[in-house]
């Protein structure tokens, strides 16, 4: 069973926060902290009891943007430490993924919080501290990738998507309407998956679909490729397989 430490500056957030994880079969205990520097001292008393003992915590729910230390200045802190509690960031902007995974956090969990996605990230969890088995899913749908955009849970055609951005362990996909979605998964995982789908690497940053490639472009012996009004650059270690790819796309 699961010991956790929900942070968060706002009550509200912070009750509902807490009843989500009481009722959570996999949660033991849970209880809650106003503010960043009162967890960090709740924290340090886990640690100075060990994994087993009376006051540990496995795992921390902590808000971002807080007054003060924020949750991003307390979880640096964490990772000083030998054996720190796992980390799920839970917060109502998206634009800080990028920074939680530099930081190993578990997971991301947007507001407004979600019982099946915190539930998610509880499992995450379990499964790091070994103390659950998997709990078995269904297979991901192959034409449509699922993205989380304001704690709603989005399905973005696969056909849509012009190509992929690396950002640390993260992707983010952009579509052809201008759109973009960052995703928990690592851009050589999505190259695997739909390379029978006409997605290429074109660098190490960058996954194209082909099919939305509108120009080849080779300027002083450098190669890019038109995607929308997009124009992304062709490492040079991808540039001969991609010209014969595109000479013998239909």
């Amino acid at each position: 069973m699961l010991r956790a430490l929900a942070v968060d500056d706002e009550r509200p957030s912070l009750e509902e926060l807490l009843y989500l994880l009481h009722a959570d079969p996999r949660i033991g205990s849970a209880e809650g902290a106003g503010d960043a520097t009162g967890a960090l001292r709740r924290i340090n008393r886990a640690l100075e009891s060990g994994p087993d003992g009376p006051e540990a915590i496995d795992v921390v729910f902590l808000d971002i943007q807080m007054p003060g230390l924020d949750g991003l200045d307390l979880a640096r802190l964490l990772t000083g430490f030998a054996r720190p509690p796992l980390v799920v960031f839970v917060t109502a902007h998206e634009d800080f993924a990028v920074q939680a995974f530099d930081l190993e956090a578990v997971d991301y969990v947007l507001k407004p919080v979600r019982k099946e996605r915190l539930a998610e990230a509880v499992r995450r969890a379990a499964d790091l501290r070994g103390t659950t088995p998997r709990i078995p899913v269904h297979e991901p749908d192959p034409d449509h990738m699922a993205v989380e955009l304001g704690g709603v849970t989005r399905f973005v055609a696969v056909d849509d998507i012009t190509h992929v951005e690396a950002q640390g362990d993260y992707a983010r996909l952009h579509t052809g309407q201008g759109g973009s979605h960052l995703v928990r998964i690592p851009l050589s995982t999505l190259e695997d998956r739909w390379r029978s789908r006409g997605f290429v690497r074109i660098h190490r940053r960058h996954l194209v679909a082909l099919r939305h490639i509108d120009e080849l472009r080779l300027d002083a012996g450098t190669v890019s490729v038109l995607v929308g009004s997009e124009e992304l650059q062709v490492s040079r270690r991808h540039a001969r397989e991609l010209r014969d790819l595109l000479m013998r796309r239909p």
